[in-house]
């Protein structure tokens, strides 16, 4: 049941469309359900945006655009310097939001409030180093003058698992380098952008600037406002296969593009590993957000003479987690967002069971109202078994052998997706080998958790093109102009 305290939270929650600085119904008057997860109950009835409106937020950052663009890169510093503290001071309102749309465990929701809002600190701080270059042509004719402009209007499509990050991580690096933006958060999860927008507004940033348009039909909303010319930059964050189609569509247009895609992330254990090291770190690199992450650990490859062992320690970990509504106290692992999660979890398990492999704990899905799957552990998982193959997402551990370093490599690279890879060795020059070796855009070294606002965030291969967050992050919004001008 909803409290009092999340009653007087909703209350608070604008559920409208966001356009030209002002709330408004959707022009049909339409809206739909947002539920929690982990009870299925209504907690929000949300505007419902056809492409009529999502041309009409287009139009409030086309309008906004050169305004915007010629504000001072310190005035646009000071407001996302001024949202971040916002977001600070409403942390405990952000991260039980996200936990009532979401369903993650509300110390989890603490933690993505945490770094989500460092994307707000970090691009206040790059608004102001955006740099060009000035020097003498080779030739000694003239002189060479190179800047950096904003790209111009953005569309943003963000996914439903990290209902703040996902967010900031596109909006501050458009704000600082002075791009407007039209963003559609997700449908099964629309109010924490709905909430961080307030806060913009808040914060005294101006009419137009940022536009967040709600929808059940998002390819429908969505394509019109891709064909449009005066568009250039679209952003994604969801699968590879929504991501190729959006691709295509951004090609008529030839929109600069930044694609963070599917995952399919390697957990490699060596033979000399820290072995309570890589336990931690697997418990953190599998289960956090309840395995819905595109940088989950979703293939641990262990060598074969400690594999034992390891999957021996992890099952009683993993059978010592709570599960229920990420409200209250101790819960470890939430609902799954939705049936079909559930659902696809459960065919992967049953389909590695069928190959032969075990299931040490957990394995079922769970009665009640929510969308729970009890967190697994899966071992003797054999080649050609779909968990090795498709994006979990969710809370199964599948654990495979190997025997040589060669074998791992080669296990590991074994997938169209290359977003993140783990290794867990006390050798240091394997993992200068692994850095080289492993095809993947990011690696955590003896680390389970990478995520940070001052890092590139991105992968190689069907993972994506373009890289979010640290100094690469405000070079998808800005485009290169040079000027030549002679002696």
């Amino acid at each position: 049941m909803v409290t009092d305290r999340e009653k007087d939270l909703l209350a608070q929650i604008p559920t409208q469309l966001f356009i030209g600085g002002e709330w408004r119904d959707a022009t049909s008057g339409k809206t739909f359900e947002v539920r929690d997860p982990s009870t299925n109950e209504v907690i929000a009835q949300v505007a419902d945006a056809s492409p009529e409106d999502g041309i009409r937020a287009l139009d409030a950052a086309v309008a906004a655009q050169d305004a915007w663009a010629a504000t001072s890169p310190r005035e646009r510093s000071d407001i996302l310097r001024r949202v971040f503290d916002l977001v600070r001071e409403r942390a405990d309102d952000v991260a039980l939001l996200m936990t009532l749309e979401m369903g993650k465990p509300l110390a989890e929701a603490k933690g993505e409030v945490t770094y989500g809002n460092e994307f707000n600190r970090w691009f206040s701080e790059e608004a102001v180093r955006i740099a060009g270059r000035y020097g003498q042509n080779p030739e000694g004719t003239g002189r060479i003058i190179v800047a950096q402009r904003p790209v111009g209007p953005c569309f943003f499509i963000t996914p439903w698992n990290f209902p703040l990050a996902m967010a900031t991580r596109k909006i501050a690096p458009a704000l600082a380098a002075g791009c407007t933006v039209v963003i559609k958060p997700a449908e099964l999860t629309p109010l924490t952008t709905l909430f961080f927008t307030q806060l913009l507004v808040e914060a005294g940033l101006p009419a137009g600037v940022v536009n967040v348009v709600t929808t059940s039909s998002s390819g429908t909303m969505s394509a019109p406002i891709i064909a449009d010319p005066r568009l250039r930059k679209l952003s994604f964050t969801g699968s590879t296969e929504v991501g190729r189609k959006l691709i295509a569509q951004a090609a008529e247009g030839v929109l600069r593009v930044s694609m963070e895609l599917g995952g399919n992330a390697p957990f490699v254990v060596f033979e000399d590993a820290d072995l309570d090291a890589a336990v931690d770190g697997a418990m953190l690199a599998k289960f956090r957000n309840i395995g819905q992450a595109c940088t989950a650990a979703n293939r641990f490859i262990v060598h074969e003479s400690i594999a034992a062992e390891f999957a021996e320690r992890v099952t009683a970990r993993v059978a010592d987690m709570r599960v229920g509504r990420g409200t209250e106290e101790g819960v470890q692992i939430g609902p799954l967002i939705d049936d079909k999660a559930v659902a696809k979890a459960s065919e992967l398990v049953a389909d590695a069971l069928g190959r032969g492999a075990r299931v040490t704990t957990g394995g079922e899905v769970l009665d009640g109202p929510g969308t729970f799957f009890a967190p697994t552990v899966v071992t003797d998982v054999v080649p050609g078994s779909a968990i090795l193959r498709e994006e979990i997402f969710g809370p199964v551990l599948a654990i495979s052998t190997f025997t040589t370093e060669d074998e791992a490599v080669r296990l590991a690279n074994d997938t169209e997706y290359g977003l993140v890879s783990y290794v867990y060795t006390q050798d240091l020059q394997r993992g200068h080998r692994m850095i080289e070796r492993l095809d993947t855009g990011m690696m955590g070294l003896n680390a389970g958790v990478i995520s940070n606002a001052a890092a590139p965030f991105g992968g190689v291969k069907q993972s994506g093109i373009g890289r979010e967050g640290g100094a690469e992050g405000i070079h998808e919004y800005l485009s290169t102009k040079y000027t030549f001008l002679p002696n």
